[in-house]
């Protein structure tokens, strides 16, 4: 991970507080000394040179990585609701070469696995531990039972607390105790980097713990989940309902609303208009904010053929990706981008794609009340929309926002309307760029994938 960016008007920092149990261990050849009784050591060994480490939740890495030493352990342990255990869980991972520098990584989903701490987020081919950082990760304070996006947690409210905020800030203090311990001096730098879920946790950082981090990486962030999860649960499929073939029973068979044929046509039509809008014809769309793509342009004028659109799938098309707006015309969550990865198919749907996903069967209904669920969308707890980050950037705090053009999850305009309502508070972009900067990543699905180069540095 390049650091140059962040490296300009940092200041040293200082761990959060002195964070480990009274108890000392033997991990690596040294010897560690922890006061605190809610941390808990659980595994200190050393790794080999050569080993690889297989992801659970996605993406792994399979070159052979560096030697290290891992630390393992849980902070505040406890019996929670319904006699569930309950604790922040991490992995440190603590290179032999060692480049002075911690990275934290951020989760994905509902978070509860601790995953390897290999630091691959924004990382090229190159993830954060083989360029010498010590990278810590953590399942933010509880196990999933349900896979990636498994909220029953949420029953405990510490838990959801630990989840929402507390927990990466804690990891991170107890991380920079150890790193300390082990090197025999404090990290010089520190940094934070997710996507998703862990681009979440960067912008909440950034202003609830704005002096834990010198640079943060915020990719594709899950900020309004609750909003977010209307557009992609409710508004667009619906707005697929409702022109979907029926099947005996009346319901709407929703995969077969725009057909393979439609997904060629749009898609032709739409790189012919905006590809080289950016002066280059290369198959991506490189100022999505100049494509002015619109379904109607391929409405059939007479009988309806291959060559041209129905005039209701075009209907649905541009309502879908409008997004959805209450009955008074207000616009409840941003509208979605045309771009080159929208028509991508199972098992990672694109907007053009409609059928089951991370929420699992399509819904059936052909109406549902934006208003209401609108309302009930809001999250003040997790959602991440204030734009007072005056002393993350007043201690020399960097922040990178990115997101993917075809991001089929959350929409990429939402990310960039914060950035730039982010930057008029904080001084105006000509400032804020100094410090802050935002990139769409044409092609790119959720995070990864799609027809775009999505291993960047």
């Amino acid at each position: 991970m390049h650091s140059q960016f962040f490296r300009k008007l940092v200041w040293p920092v200082f761990a959060l507080a002195t964070c480990a149990s009274a108890q000392q261990i033997n991990a690596c050849g040294g010897l560690m000394k922890f006061k605190s009784p809610r941390l808990e050591i659980t595994k200190a060994a050393p790794i080999a040179a050569g080993t690889t480490e297989p992801n659970p939740y996605g993406q792994g890495h399979s070159a052979p990585l560096p030697a290290y030493c891992r630390v393992e352990g849980v902070i505040n342990r406890r019996t929670g609701v319904g006699g569930e255990d309950f604790g922040i869980n991490f992995a440190l991972a603590m290179p032999d070469k060692w480049n002075a520098d911690l990275l934290m990584q951020g989760g994905g989903g509902g978070n509860g696995v601790v995953l390897p701490p290999l630091g691959l987020v924004a990382a090229g081919d190159a993830p954060g531990l083989m360029r010498g950082f010590a990278v810590v990760s953590t399942d933010t304070g509880h196990k999933s039972h349900g896979g990636a996006f498994d909220f029953g947690f949420m029953k405990d409210e510490q838990a959801y607390l630990d989840f929402a905020y507390m927990a990466n800030a804690e990891v991170a203090a107890v991380a920079k105790e150890i790193v300390a311990q082990h090197y025999g001096k404090s990290a010089d730098h520190s940094y934070f980097a997710g996507c998703s879920t862990g681009g979440r946790e960067g912008m909440i950082l950034s202003r609830r713990y704005p002096t834990v981090f010198d640079g943060i990486i915020s990719g594709d962030p899950a900020m309004r989940t609750g909003l977010s999860n209307l557009a992609i649960g409710r508004w667009i499929p619906i707005a697929f309902n409702q022109i979907a073939p029926k099947d005996a029973n009346g319901k709407p068979l929703i995969e077969q609303s725009i057909t393979d044929n439609d997904r060629k046509l749009i898609m032709d039509a739409l790189m012919k208009r905006c590809d080289a809008k950016d002066g280059v014809t290369d198959g991506m769309i490189s100022d999505p904010l100049a494509c002015d793509f619109d379904p109607e342009m391929l409405v059939c004028k007479g009988a309806t053929s291959d060559s041209c659109l129905a005039a209701e799938k075009a209907a649905a098309i541009k309502k879908a990706l409008a997004g959805p707006h209450t009955s008074g015309g207000t616009q409840v969550y941003p509208g979605f981008l045309y771009d080159a990865g929208i028509a991508s198919g199972p098992p990672f749907r694109g907007l053009l794609s409609p059928g089951p996903g991370i929420f699992g069967p399509a819904p059936t209904e052909l109406t549902f009340d934006v208003d209401k669920e609108a309302l009930a969308g809001i999250q003040p707890l997790v959602d991440s929309m204030s734009t007072n980050l005056t002393t993350f950037s007043g201690h020399g705090g960097k922040m990178i926002f990115y997101h993917g053009d075809s991001d089929p999850w959350f929409s990429p305009l939402d990310t960039f309307t914060y950035y730039k309502e982010m930057a008029a508070a904080n001084g105006g972009l000509e400032t804020v760029a100094k410090w802050s900067q935002f990139y769409f990543v044409p092609g790119m699905n959720h995070c990864a994938g799609g027809p775009a180069l999505h291993q960047f540095d």
